[in-house]
């Protein structure tokens, strides 16, 4: 596994920002007597762009959780980068995180990295806040991505706390609806002890409504925590895994580390 960090000029923002490519390479299991590792890939990695919580940064996911192992074992490319409290929007003094994150950021990626710019391969998920801008995303521009999965977003509660600047998350997918377009394979998640399960029990009754096939985890248990994150980021890529993706690794035996 190779988990690069990286910082760089961005336009959209007009500062640096610092982001975590974490990508599969060999690993101790490939050292063995008879084999021949090789650092060249065969083909470039599908990609998850994978958003923090609000309080969080570029790190937080890897500090709490077994993405990384996770990402090595199943070849999956994995990107991460600091948005503040800024709820991956654009903002009035030039901080254009949503532009950010739908342009600028798989540019950079794709550009300098071995990952596939295709978008069968390239998916969006986040927890909290993250949440809640995988849904924004994933709804306003929904040809950018094959799947997505939020877990423990934000709905009303965005809205009460940033006012007329929040996005109506069920607005945007009821305008997103009547655009008749095809929405990316979608996965939802929270526990039920957990102060947003209304939000996302709501938001999970507006896709039955709209008829949108998706996977709704609510869990017994969990509250707003890192230990229901790191459960659920698992189910998610084993999920993108074994009923998504459609990439030359998705095709291979997991990758022992």
């Amino acid at each position: 596994m190779a988990q690069i960090e990286c910082n760089f000029v961005s336009y959209s923002l007009e500062y640096g920002v610092d982001i975590t490519v974490t990508l599969p390479t060999i690993s101790p299991c490939d050292l063995g007597e008879g084999k021949k590792p090789c650092h060249t890939p065969p083909a470039k990695y599908p990609v998850l762009y994978l958003l923090h919580g609000k309080g969080n940064d570029y790190k937080s996911w890897l500090r709490y959780t077994s993405v990384e192992r996770l990402a090595e074992e199943q070849r999956i490319a994995v990107v991460t980068f600091s948005c503040g409290n800024k709820f991956y929007m654009n903002s009035p003094n030039h901080e254009n995180y949503f532009d950010f994150l739908e342009e600028e950021l798989p540019e950079f990626v794709c550009g300098n990295f071995p990952i596939s710019p295709r978008v069968e391969d390239r998916y969006i998920a986040g927890l909290s806040m993250g949440g809640y801008g995988t849904l924004l995303h994933a709804l306003r521009c929904p040809e950018h991505y094959c799947a997505f999965g939020a877990f423990s977003a934000p709905v009303h509660e965005v809205q009460q706390l940033l006012g007329s600047g929040a996005a109506d998350l069920l607005k945007q997918l009821d305008e997103t609806m009547k655009k008749r377009v095809q929405l990316p394979r979608a996965y939802l998640a929270c526990g039920m002890n957990d102060f947003l399960y209304p939000d996302n029990a709501d938001l999970h009754k507006a896709f039955v409504e709209h008829g949108v096939e998706h996977v709704w985890n609510a869990v017994p248990g969990y509250e707003h925590e890192w230990k229901f994150w790191d459960m659920e980021i698992e189910k998610f890529l084993n999920w993108l895994l074994w009923n998504v993706r459609t990439d030359y690794y998705a095709k291979l035996p997991i990758h022992k580390v």
